[in-house]
Formats: structure tokens, sequence, C-alpha cells
């Protein structure tokens, strides 16, 4: 079994799993599906993922979400999976449904006002390399750098945004290898209250992922369902149990599989008979 905070989480959840008609499994992107690249663009899945998830998603009893921090499109050339899951992006912001619709409130003027002033502000100090403009916020990567470096970095963007986000409306948010200035509309554990409104009490439902931005969403899920942290070293979490990317985090996914197939193998030989 894989490294687990509570030993007795994993199998007992994916009972439920192999006895429930639906499930929803829940995926944060970054540094839980896929290793961090210092070129976004090139983040692809660890060997093996985009398989498994395939698999579950051909099996049919599985609501698989994606909810990330990237913009909800950058997701679907990455992730090669079809049909293309749903994906919640912008921490929340974005929801990106199968059908292709995007749904997103509107911003208010005063916020984008001021996530345009922290742009300029960043190309002013020569940073503006290091940024990730996203709908509804404006993300610095420093991962690249030593932890002097960051540490310096760090300071500076924070000294240089917070007039910016107090005058604004606007939140400074913390995320491994960088700083993020968004609007504080959505977050993810916003996301996980609205999927669990559609999916009932009744459904079984995960969520894993790696960051501190993961949080709001394990806290969400207490007492409902499974958090997992996906993460080679642990942190301090809300997360009920911890797997190591990437041998344990395909075993759990194969598990989940498998769980399902027993579902519908089952279910299949009940129509049979």
């Amino acid at each position: 079994m894989p490294v687990t905070t509570k030993v007795n989480e994993i199998e007992p959840f994916l009972r439920t799993v192999a006895q429930a008609p639906l499930s929803a499994l829940l995926l944060d992107y970054d540094g839980t599906l896929a290793p961090f690249s210092l070129d976004r663009r090139k983040a692809v899945p660890y060997p093996g993922v985009n398989t498994i998830l395939q698999e579950i998603v051909d099996v049919g009893r599985t609501r698989l979400v994606i909810i990330t921090g990237r913009d909800a499109h950058d997701v679907e050339p990455l992730l090669n999976i079809r049909p293309f899951p749903e994906v919640w992006g912008a921490h929340g912001l974005q929801r990106l449904s199968t059908n292709g619709a995007c749904e997103m409130p509107e911003i208010d003027p005063n916020a984008l006002q001021g996530l345009s002033d922290a742009e300029r502000w960043l190309a002013y100090q020569g940073l503006d390399h290091m940024a990730e403009p996203k709908p509804g916020s404006l993300a610095v990567h420093w991962r690249a750098l030593d932890e002097n470096s960051a540490v310096k970095l760090r300071g500076k963007i924070l000294l240089g945004w917070f007039p910016i986000a107090e005058q604004a409306a606007l939140k400074v948010l913390e995320f491994d290898g960088g700083l993020e200035l968004r609007v504080p509309v959505h977050d993810k554990g916003d996301v996980i209250g609205t999927i669990l409104r559609e999916i009932g009490p009744e459904a079984p439902i995960a969520y894993l992922g790696d960051d501190v931005t993961d949080e709001t969403a394990f806290q969400a899920l207490q007492n409902r369902g499974l958090t997992v942290l996906v993460r080679r070293e642990h942190r301090k979490t809300a997360a009920r149990v911890w797997l190591k990317p990437p041998g344990e985090l395909l075993e759990f996914l194969a598990q989940w599989r498998d769980a399902c197939r027993t579902t519908s193998l089952a279910r299949s030989a009940t129509y049979s008979s």
C-alpha cells in the first residue's frame, strides 16, 4: 500500500467507489498529475497517468474533474484524454465544460485595472519574462532561482504588489514557487462546494493536490471525501492521505480504475442474468 498519514483510509474508500454507480475524482494538475517544468507548455503528466485516466473515463463510472491554477484552456494540449474532462481553471474562476463551453463571472473593472498596473510594474522592474497572465490573475514563477534569490524576489514583488492589491481589492496568493495576484472571487474550496451540491450526498468523492492552494479544497472535503496530498516530501496539510509521485500516485489511480471496473462488471453480470 502507498505511504499514508492514515493507513486505513484508501482501501475502505475504494470499496465505496466499487459499490457506487458514480464517483467523483477531482485532480489538481501541476505538481500532482505532472512534475513542474520551467516551460509550463511542456509540463506533461507523469508517464502512465494519461493511460490510466483514459481507462477510468472509458469505464464511465467516474466524474473526472481537473481543478487547476492554470487557464482552463491550457490543460487540454497537455492531458490527452477523450472525451476531455471538465476543467475548472484559475483556481475556480473558470469552468470549462466537457462540451467546450466556458463559464466565467464578470470581473470588476477596478480589479482588471489593478492587474494591468501590476503587470506594468513587473515590466518596469524587468520581471515581465517571469509573469504568467491568467484570467482574473497574474502570477510570477521563480522555481528556477536559488533559494536566496527567490527570497529577495518575493520580498520585492510583495512590496510592489501590496499597494496595488489594496487599492484594487485584489488578493496576493502564495504558491509553491511563486506569487499570484488575483481577484478574490472563487477558490478551489468553492469548486468543491459546487461539485458536492451537484453530485449529491451519496457519491464517493476524492481530491488530489500538492500545493498550499489546494488546502481550501482539502478543508472543504473534511468529513465528506478522501483528501490526498501528492508530493515527494510531506508538509503540514489538511489532507488525510499522503502519496509520493509518481509511483504511489499511479498505484492509486490504477486502484480507482480497478474499483470502477468491479462496479461495471458486477452490473453487467446482473443485467445478463
